[in-house]
């Protein structure tokens, strides 16, 4: 049996044309609007971790001290990944599978006064809440310091915008609420971020070296690919960003409120309390408890038997949750209904 559907012809996927470089700059280009930065943007030919690393290997070195927030895998990688390229990192660590508090974050800034760098997640869909990134990013600028924004989930699905907020980094990837290709990412990078990232002792030769794409993409007129990326992958951006366009931004991230509120009063009327509250939750997913008396993980076999995107949350405090999941084309009232309905018979049997 073939895992395609009967209609779809895998030999469509093979031989597909080439991409011109010129074709690269403007999807970077249109990235760059929709993360809202007027910075560089570069495209990483892999899954949005391997972007996040290669930010983590480029900016840290010895000597240079970073404050880290924890509140999802996502987080704890990052600092490894920091320590990795040598820099001393400081953790802010927040409640299991809670966002993080900006006290929490002022107070650490105030306590490391020579902390160069911030990194934050600012939608987490392991465990569907949403960190207060206007006011991290608005502490950290008042103190000088260097921000990074793992804005992998939240782009599409809430606003945003890099220059506004004065985020320096972000990183970025359209397989979530813009409904793109996994398989490809965009790093946004701004002038300040340049000056700490090219410099003599860059990490070079390598998948994981920012510094590389500047030399040999960006100072060189962004006229010929570095190295040889697949065409299917940015062909697949290309017409995910047209979709994008052509229903606009702030539709798109309106389409995902809808949904996360649709999926919370869903929940409330089965007699379920939403994992987070509306001011700290995140538009892509939704999660809840299971009640005491329900197995958790018989009910989820159950619903998994309905809708394959009901799953339970990842990481410690977020691994007892189940997780709706309405991102993308899923952020549709209509679909969040359907797994009302679903938890609904599965809670009742």
């Amino acid at each position: 049996m073939s895992d395609f559907d009967s209609d779809f012809e895998p030999a469509r996927l093979l031989d597909p044309p080439p991409f011109p470089a010129d074709r690269v700059a403007g999807l970077a280009d249109r990235l760059a609007r929709l993360i809202g930065a007027s910075g560089d943007v570069l495209l990483v030919q892999a899954e949005a971790v391997v972007a996040l690393e290669a930010v983590a290997a480029s900016l840290g070195r010895p000597g240079v001290k970073a404050i880290n927030i924890v509140t999802s895998p996502y987080g704890v990688w990052f600092g490894r990944w920091l320590r990795r390229a040598g820099a001393s990192v400081v953790e802010i660590r927040a409640e299991a599978a809670r966002p993080v508090s900006a006290r929490a974050v002022a107070a650490t800034l105030d306590a490391h006064p020579d902390a160069q760098l911030l990194a934050v997640v600012h939608a987490e869909s392991a465990s569907g809440i949403r960190n207060p990134l206007e006011t991290i990013l608005s502490l950290a600028r008042e103190r000088g310091v260097l921000t990074v924004v793992d804005a992998v989930a939240s782009l599409g699905g809430h606003p945003f915008a890099a220059d506004a907020l004065g985020a320096d980094v972000v990183v970025a990837g359209p397989q979530k609420a813009l409904a793109g290709p996994a398989g490809i990412s965009a790093v946004a990078v701004d002038s300040r971020a340049w000056a700490e990232i090219d410099r003599p002792d860059a990490p070079a030769t390598s998948t994981l070296s920012l510094v590389d794409q500047k030399r040999l993409w960006l100072d060189a007129g962004r006229g010929a690919l570095p190295g040889t990326p697949s065409p299917l992958e940015l062909w697949a951006l290309a017409a995910a960003l047209d979709r994008v366009e052509a229903e606009g931004i702030d539709r798109i991230i309106d389409r995902h409120a809808e949904a996360a509120a649709a999926a919370r009063d869903g929940l409330q009327a089965l007699g379920l309390t939403p994992w987070a509250g509306p001011a700290e939750a995140s538009h892509l997913v939704t999660a809840f408890a299971a009640p005491a008396d329900v197995d958790a993980a018989f009910l989820l076999e159950r619903l998994k038997a309905i809708d394959a995107e009901f799953s339970l949350g990842v990481g410690a405090g977020a691994d007892r949750l189940i997780r709706l999941n309405h991102t993308g084309r899923r952020a549709d009232p209509q679909v969040v209904h359907t797994m009302i309905s679903a938890l609904a018979t599965a809670l009742r049997r």
